[in-house]
């Protein structure tokens, strides 16, 4: 029966966004049960594109690549997909009436990712950012905003800043992972083979930039979005203090991440802070 292979599908798009990461997980939990399910299937979408560019080295990853994006545009048309985790993604694709333009972004930077792999302008990294974050970004506001076009017009700046400043977070975190491994260089103008504290410093700086108009926009957000956005915002600043406090050579060598404990403690104040009306 298509309800129990529906239901199947977004229990696996769950499933995919508790193993991949903990902590976007937990900020999820903090949505309304109304829309937390929808943000799990777009989650595991845009998850299993980044992985077939990031990490299946022994396979194919052109020919994957096709397959998925051939089996996503099926699936927009048809309003059904075998694949459970791009049939859930329809579903919320068609749901919420989410831009078609923003899916092209967000797969046209994915493609991107299997052949270039150093961004030398502000103009190449910048529309880099925007399909393969700040879309990702805009399709959450779509669910949160429940189909209110003139909330989504007022919240789609901020919405696009704190993708922004999540993605550029993940990079500056991933530096080792990326460079060494994958060969890649995102941030424009600076050598990641001799990072220094200046450079770092100009990178965070540009991130506390977009943290600072994502707040603006969370702070207006429905009651049944905004606890599990500021959650995230307080988990991804977090992991910055930590970044900038952390030695520019110290970067490269290790993956600095914050551990369950002060998850919890960020947790529990950001609910506090809720409940005080403080956010």
């Amino acid at each position: 029966m298509k309800p129990t292979f529906d239901k199947v599908s977004y229990q696996c798009s769950k499933i995919v966004t508790e193993n991949y990461s903990t902590s976007f997980a937990l900020a999820t939990k903090m949505l309304h049960s109304s829309i937390r399910g929808d943000i799990y299937n777009i989650y595991g979408f845009v998850r299993f594109a980044d992985e077939i560019v990031d990490t299946f080295h022994e396979y194919d990853k052109h020919l994957l690549f096709n397959k998925f994006e051939e089996d996503l545009e099926a699936a927009l048309i048809n309003r059904i997909s075998l694949n459970p985790i791009l049939n859930s993604f329809q579903h919320t694709f068609h749901k919420y009436r989410i831009p078609k333009h923003l899916v092209s972004s967000f797969m046209k930077s994915m493609r991107t990712d299997l052949t270039k792999t150093i961004y030398k302008t502000n103009e190449e990294y910048k529309e880099y950012i925007y399909g393969s974050a700040d879309v990702v970004g805009l399709m959450c506001l779509k669910v949160f905003v429940k189909g209110s076009d003139e909330l989504y017009d007022n919240l789609k700046e901020s919405a696009m800043a704190l993708g922004s400043a999540f993605q550029k977070v993940n990079f500056l975190r991933d530096v080792k992972t990326d460079f060494e491994e994958l060969n890649r260089s995102y941030f424009p103008n600076t050598d990641l083979s001799a990072l220094n504290e200046s450079s770092k410093t100009a990178i965070v700086n540009e991130i506390k930039a977009d943290f600072k108009l994502g707040y603006s926009g969370i702070i207006k957000l429905p009651i049944e979005a905004k606890f599990g956005v500021f959650t995230a915002y307080r988990y991804y600043y977090r992991l910055l203090k930590k970044l900038q406090n952390t030695p520019s050579l110290d970067i490269k060598s290790a993956r600095i991440r914050v551990p369950n404990y002060e998850k919890f403690s960020l947790l529990a104040r950001s609910y506090v802070k809720y409940k005080m009306n403080l956010v």
